[in-house]
């Protein structure tokens, strides 16, 4: 299953199989896990993991330095999920710190020319678009969506089943359930299409709702908003709300 072109490390540790295709690069310390398959020309270096069933298109890095003038050789780790999509041109780098981590989490899907910077963390089931771009320490929740060419600023925090707009500059943090979108990025609602396909329940839209107006259409303060959150949550995605603006935050809340 691996192509007589492809270059594979004798210490890496490639699962019966994977399928390993033209002129790939397979670096020392890493490790691929069974029924994963690269196309051709994928570059995976450094102390790197790829899932179980992984499909890796052509011309994508993985693992590879980490673009951050602090970094200085260390060890420092890249780990992808399983049953995630990577086409064209992914770049995905590792850490910079001793032992740190820039992870990818399982079923999610990377379009062509994505681009994952150190020591962020992406969560399960995200999509993200043609050339989204996310700087350094960037957090992504689950199930969430980064549109095309949009742009993240390093230490942003991205909630669970929110959607950034294509061409969306982004600087500060998107709590979970809403939309943003714009340059600079703004509130737009809530991501309706993604909460409904997830079979949230009406009480659940209600309470998003709620808490949307209180932070975003209301005269309060973000602390007076939360205050008047945490007397009314009822259920859990209010309560998955209020704990990401509670958050500790490098940017603060998207305004």
């Amino acid at each position: 299953m691996i192509h007589p072109t492809a270059i594979v490390h004798p210490s890496a540790k490639i699962a019966r199989g994977v399928e390993i295709g033209p002129y790939c690069v397979i670096g020392e310390n890493v490790k691929i896990e069974g029924g994963a398959i690269l196309q051709a020309n994928v570059v995976i270096n450094g102390w790197t993991t790829i899932g179980a069933d992984c499909q890796i298109y052509p011309f994508a890095t993985i693992g590879s330095t980490s673009q951050d003038r602090k970094y200085k050789g260390e060890r420092a780790f890249t780990t992808v999920g399983s049953g995630t999509i990577i086409r064209e041109y992914v770049s995905i780098q590792r850490a910079t710190g001793e032992d740190d981590v820039t992870s990818v989490g399982d079923n999610c899907l990377l379009l062509a020319y994505v681009h994952i910077a150190h020591d962020c963390r992406v969560g399960n089931n995200v999509t993200m678009s043609n050339l989204a771009q996310l700087a350094g320490h960037v957090v992504i929740d689950d199930n969430a969506t980064i549109g095309g060419m949009a742009g993240v600023h390093q230490f942003v925090r991205i909630g669970s089943f929110s959607m950034v707009g294509g061409l969306t500059k982004l600087t500060k943090d998107v709590p979970p359930f809403f939309l943003a979108e714009g340059n600079p990025a703004g509130p737009h609602g809530l991501n309706s299409v993604a909460l409904r396909r997830a079979e949230f329940s009406s009480e659940d839209m209600s309470e998003i709702k709620q808490f949307y107006r209180l932070l975003y259409g209301s005269k309060l303060s973000v602390a007076q908003a939360l205050d008047e959150m945490r007397k009314n949550v009822q259920t859990a995605a209010g309560q998955k709300l209020i704990a990401f603006v509670e958050g500790e935050s490098n940017r603060g809340l998207l305004k």
